[in-house]
């Protein structure tokens, strides 16, 4: 399910350029323990961990520790897809959400209220922001037989706390970039 908040954004532009800054910054400061280091993905979540003392500024620490751990969910997520476990998707779904949250600081009252409702749904895996962060759309995991009481119940709650009406699109999962 898309759910789209209604939420018109607001300083995407600047925190963008902010946060790539802040990335940046947090690559200059670890390149004292990893010379060639020009990207942060180009670390694992181990060799993030050993040198995160590095990054003074808790901020750019903070922006740091959510791209890494991210690429890392990534890695994870192809896995547990590959084999079936859509129930650890979901939580994976829910992690990069926190992170978006917490560490990265794109989210926003009315992103964090629809993934909040969206998790109290039975029958939804997983829920996260989606795109650029401060208003705009989630993405959630939702069970075929849930879909109808996700879009009632999470409308109605998301209004009552936002003063916002959502719209939800139902979209189906599938098989991604091939060679045809």
């Amino acid at each position: 399910m898309i759910g789209n908040t209604n939420k018109k954004r607001g300083l995407v532009d600047s925190a963008y350029n902010e946060r790539r800054a802040q990335c940046e910054q947090a690559v200059r400061d670890l390149q004292a323990a990893h010379p060639g280091l020009t990207l942060l993905g180009q670390l694992t979540l181990e060799q993030y961990n050993a040198s995160e003392h590095l990054i003074k500024d808790e901020a750019v620490r903070k922006r740091a520790r959510h791209v890494v751990e991210e690429i890392d969910r990534v890695l994870q997520s192809m896995k547990v897809l590959e084999s079936g476990d859509l129930a650890a998707f979901g939580r994976l779904m829910i992690g990069s959400h926190n992170s978006l949250r917490d560490l990265y600081e794109v989210t926003g009252f009315e992103l964090d209220t629809m993934v909040e409702a969206a998790l109290a749904v039975p029958g939804v895996l997983g829920s996260r922001m989606t795109g650029a962060g401060f208003g705009g759309c989630t993405v959630s995991l939702v069970h075929q037989d849930s879909i109808e009481r996700f879009i009632d119940e999470v409308g109605r709650t998301y209004t009552e706390k936002t003063g916002l009406k959502p719209n939800f699109y139902v979209c189906e999962i599938g098989d991604g970039v091939k060679e045809l």
